[in-house]
């Protein structure tokens, strides 16, 4: 695929800001269907280039950008979605900031990129529903355990309050009957999909993963084909470590980044937790680190990895993990 010429796009709620690079054009359309479908004539006629040698360039808003993901992805077109983070870094010290000059840098950026972009793989429509519904659980997820902290603190500093526990009790209910549902149909998309539920059996049979890192990991890899080994899903989700030196005067600890997905971050951490538990191997392990002074959080960090390492393997290959620690003599 060669690419000639890069729109790009600054999405907002209602509007779209579109600038051609080569030319320098640039027009707002509104953020829905009609609007959509206008931007895209306008993008053909006003281009150097035909459509196949286009590619279109916006940043990851969630909710907002997903009829335009959609609909360039019915036409057939390039895309490419990045953060805005990396936008900002890419181009240096900039000044000011409105829609028209957003526009523009980020047609910028896609041109200066676009020997090295890979245009985007949009998941099916399985992924990106169990995706919406993973998200609103861990919202209600959330919020019940706000209501049982509170609950808790009051019952142990409050004297006669029936009613408020009461409301609070209710609520705490009513949030888990809600994530359950989720639950449930989270758990039908994957069985009615042959290859959803393939990949899910073979991660819930690795000791120290559940079900809810399983969803998490077949939609957040979409169907482990957006990553291309388990190292880069790793520093992905926070867990790799890096070198922080420079010269001969910094000389800082291998440590893990910011730049996570603290979601995937955590539900690792726990399933790291889980391991050393359940897992004879994983406890040996831990304890055996631990026992030649190396630190909890450096081991457990290892234990996240090789979870990672392991998910990617029994996919890859099709086949169940297989604790050959029960074969050792």
């Amino acid at each position: 695929m060669e690419i000639k010429d890069v729109i790009g796009i600054d999405v907002s709620k209602l509007t779209l800001d579109c600038c051609a690079h080569q030319n320098g054009v640039q027009k707002k359309f509104k953020n829905n269907r009609e609007g959509i479908e206008r931007m895209m004539d306008w993008s053909v006629k006003k281009s150097i280039v035909g459509k196949e040698m286009l590619l279109f360039v916006f940043e990851h808003t969630g909710l907002y950008s997903e009829q335009l993901l959609k609909q360039l992805d019915d036409q057939d077109c390039h895309i490419h979605v990045v953060s805005g983070l990396e936008i900002k870094r890419s181009l240096g010290i900039t000044r000011g900031k409105d829609d028209k000059a957003d526009a523009k840098r980020i047609a910028l950026y896609g041109y200066r990129k676009r020997e090295e972009i890979d245009p985007l793989q949009v998941p099916k429509a399985v992924l990106s529903k169990l995706k919406r519904l993973m998200s609103m659980r861990r919202k209600l997820v959330v919020q019940r355990a706000g209501h049982m902290a509170t609950l808790k603190e009051q019952k142990r500093v409050l004297g006669d309050e029936a009613l408020l526990y009461w409301v609070q009790e209710d609520i705490i209910n009513l949030l888990s009957w809600r994530i359950n549902d989720l639950e449930r149909e989270m758990d039908r998309l994957i069985r009615e999909d042959e290859e959803l539920a393939r990949m899910f059996g073979l991660l819930v049979g690795i000791k120290g993963i559940g079900s809810v890192t399983a969803r998490f990991l077949i939609v957040y890899t979409l169907g482990f084909s957006a990553f291309k080994s388990w190292r880069k899903f790793a520093s992905y989700c926070g867990i790799a470590p890096f070198p922080h030196s420079s010269g001969t005067s910094v000389r800082g600890r291998t440590r893990v980044s910011q730049l996570a997905n603290l979601e995937g971050k955590t539900l690792l951490h726990q399933c790291a937790l889980s391991a050393i538990k359940c897992n004879p191997e994983m406890k040996d392990y831990y304890e055996r680190r631990l026992d030649i002074g190396k630190s909890k959080m450096s081991t457990l960090n290892i234990i996240r990895n090789k979870l990672v390492a392991r998910a990617f393997a029994v996919v890859a290959r099709g086949t169940p993990y297989v604790n050959i620690m029960k074969y050792a003599s």
